[in-house]
């Protein structure tokens, strides 16, 4: 039977979503061969969109998927504009419909799901209905999950701004705004994160900032890349074992820099990279047309693989593997050498960041599908 025969049985099954949790032990779209050393199994898989309302060349999902921990059931919002709350077996307890796709998967803390909104609308939901708490319009694109701190919820938009509101009724505290260059920017938006009461964030315009959770104050702000097109530091940031701030600038590599002033402590020449993860004293780094592991002291290479589909997304980690969509597949990757160990591609690939609980990793894929995956090293399935 051809792929796209078994596809269309799939997609036909699976449309009223299942009805069970029934594990899968192999890759079903996969034309690989199963390998004797696998490294996932499929607990469960459904589908959330079931039409697409939009000519598509290539379909495209973005958020990752959360678990409300309370309920156990998946949130997630799609290029179709709705946001869903479903359970393990595939029935949807509550949608939300916006005029908008998502471009960014939600928070959910204390019982309350924080969705940022491609129409700009910044929605504070029940997680166990789906009632509306607040809702906060930015005017502008929000591609970020939202972060708690200080009580404010803080999410980025694709215009360089970055909105702090009151996490209990949604009111502005503060933003933070940056112009974008003239030229071409990267799709998406370096999600802040938050220590010791500072947060940090690099902007499409090749700036990197901390600012002071509760004003929204500046405490430095730097430039890293100059020119028009293509700058960005759309990386969310990450420290290493040292504490030093590592960055990804897209034109001009990776950046260890001093949280507390800024400078730089030591500049990489690894360009194209937009994305990092970094572990300890290693940083991975995904960009257009590779992965690649770099020492945290020096940024000197350890490994750079090539990929073979698309460029990188943000990687994750589940039971110590590279977990790294590429907009073609979800590839499985060996951390201390670089070495691709499996693909997943559900149909049309994976592009969102899988959602990482422990062992077990939830992927949207770009057909609409959402999949838990039970991670595991080779071997020992």
């Amino acid at each position: 039977m051809s792929r796209g025969a078994l596809l269309g049985l799939a997609l036909a099954a699976l449309g009223g979503c299942v009805s069970a949790r029934a594990p899968v032990l192999s890759d079903p779209f996969s034309r690989d061969p199963g390998a004797p050393l696998a490294v996932y199994s499929i607990d469960y898989w459904h589908a959330m969109i079931e039409t697409s309302t939009t000519m598509e060349f290539v379909p495209r999902e973005f958020a990752t998927p959360a678990v409300d921990p309370v309920s156990g059931r998946v949130v997630v919002g799609t290029r179709d504009g709705v946001l869903r709350s479903v359970t393990i077996d595939g029935k949807v307890r509550w949608a939300m419909p916006t005029p908008a796709p998502f471009f960014a998967g939600v928070l959910i803390r204390d019982g309350v799901v924080y969705s940022p909104g491609g129409d700009g609308v910044l929605r504070a939901l029940k997680a166990d209905t789906g009632a509306v708490l607040w809702t906060y319009d930015c005017g502008e694109e929000l591609v970020t999950v939202p972060v708690l701190a200080e009580g404010r919820v803080l999410v980025a938009s694709q215009s360089a701004t970055l909105y702090a509101l009151d996490a209990a009724d949604g009111k502005w505290a503060w933003q933070y705004r940056r112009t974008p260059p003239a030229g071409f920017i990267l799709r998406g938006a370096s999600t802040p994160v938050v220590r010791d009461g500072v947060v940090y964030l690099g902007f499409s315009d090749g700036h990197a900032a901390a600012l002071d959770a509760k004003t929204g104050g500046a405490i430095w702000d730097r430039v890293l890349s100059t020119g028009t097109q293509f700058i960005d530091v759309s990386s969310t940031p990450g420290f290493d074992a040292a504490g030093h701030l590592i960055v990804a600038s897209y034109k001009d590599g990776l950046f260890a820099l001093d949280p507390k002033t800024g400078d730089t402590v030591w500049q990489s020449s690894a360009t194209g990279l937009a994305y990092v993860l970094v572990r300890g004293s290693v940083i991975f780094a995904a960009g257009e047309d590779r992965i690649g592991a770099y020492g945290a002291e020096t940024g000197k290479s350890i490994w750079v693989t090539t990929l073979p589909d698309r460029a990188g997304q943000q990687p994750a980690f589940a039971s110590g593997l590279l977990l790294v969509p590429t907009g073609r597949a979800l590839l499985f990757i060996e951390p201390v050498s670089g070495k691709i160990l499996r693909r997943f591609d559900p149909g049309k690939g994976v592009t969102a960041t899988p959602g990482v609980y422990g062992p077990d990793a939830l992927v949207l894929s770009n057909l609409g599908f959402v999949y838990g995956l039970h991670v595991s090293q080779p071997g020992a399935l």
